[in-house]
């Protein structure tokens, strides 16, 4: 440090830097909560669902030959990527954009080529992501993470639903972040479209129902219900996942700011104490001095 007064600087602008960082901290902490009581409250409800239709899968594939069921060849997909509109979260949009971005290369490299991968990117920086990789977004609907709420997933769920049945798009899949915990986030991909009812696991259960007013009528109305709490459900579990990665980014850059602020001040005293001595050597100096004429 060249000065006393560059390290007061420093210290100034670092506690207030520490005081903004504890503050978003404690404001997304809040909303954690809120949110993570949302998503574990529905998760239990979207389980069962899909649990309903895996026992309707028999009929489902022998029988109704239903458009959401049937499966295409993927010459035309959609990629959803759930992302946030906001920053200050640590890795929590780079590394969902980078998942899907390599998702696509891998798996859909050949669909690529010929420009048959599209997206619909909800939060702008997964957006952003996304275009930096010069992939197509047909669709932003960043709006929707301003106000996450049943009535505007399903409206955006059945437009998916009606281009899928359409013959628009051969394949829909899902790629967000899935909450875990607080300090941990997932990068899931998820075959929203056709849907996928076999499960090697459950090949061997059967159960015997009597369904009214049919099983058809039944796994028509169940099928689109299912999709739909499936869409919700992934954006309440990314909207959880950004307040906790936000909660977790704010408070190690509060406690580094911290440390920082313990480095400056050890440094101020150790510059102040350096300057305290220059000062008394060069009174001792100019009084031995004149005791010497």
């Amino acid at each position: 440090m060249s000065g006393l007064k560059e390290i007061r600087t420093r210290i100034a602008s670092v506690k207030t830097t520490r005081q903004v960082t504890s503050a978003m901290k404690m404001v997304s902490a809040s909303k954690l909560k809120k949110a993570q009581d949302a998503i574990l409250k529905i998760r239990p409800y979207a389980d069962k669902m899909h649990q309903i239709i895996k026992t309707l899968s028999t009929d489902i594939n022998e029988n109704m030959d239903s458009v959401f069921t049937c499966p295409r060849e993927p010459e035309k997909v959609l990629i959803v990527l759930i992302s946030s509109n906001r920053g200050l979260c640590g890795g929590f949009n780079h590394n969902i954009a980078k998942f899907a971005a390599e998702r696509v290369l891998l798996k859909y490299n050949m669909q690529y080529q010929l420009g048959d991968v599209k997206f619909i990117c909800i939060g702008k920086m997964g957006e952003r992501q996304v275009k930096l990789r010069s992939m197509d977004v047909v669709r932003s609907c960043n709006d929707l993470l301003d106000n996450i709420d049943c009535d505007n997933a399903y409206a955006l769920a059945n437009e998916i639903l009606a281009d899928f049945s359409n013959g628009k798009y051969d394949r829909v899949e899902l790629i967000y972040n899935q909450f875990k915990n607080a300090a941990v986030q997932l990068n899931m991909t998820e075959q929203f479209l056709p849907v996928k009812i076999d499960d090697e696991e459950e090949s061997g259960t059967y159960f015997d129902f009597i369904y009214e007013p049919s099983r058809k009528y039944i796994a028509e109305e169940i099928i689109p219900r299912s999709l739909r709490m499936q869409f919700y459900k992934a954006l309440l579990d990314s909207n959880a996942a950004e307040q906790g990665a936000r909660m977790t980014a704010m408070h190690q850059a509060t406690d580094n700011a911290t440390e920082l602020l313990k480095e400056l001040m050890l440094q101020y005293n150790i510059e102040r104490q350096t300057t305290i001595t220059n000062e008394i050597l060069e009174i001792v100096s100019g009084a031995e001095a004149l005791n010497n004429v």
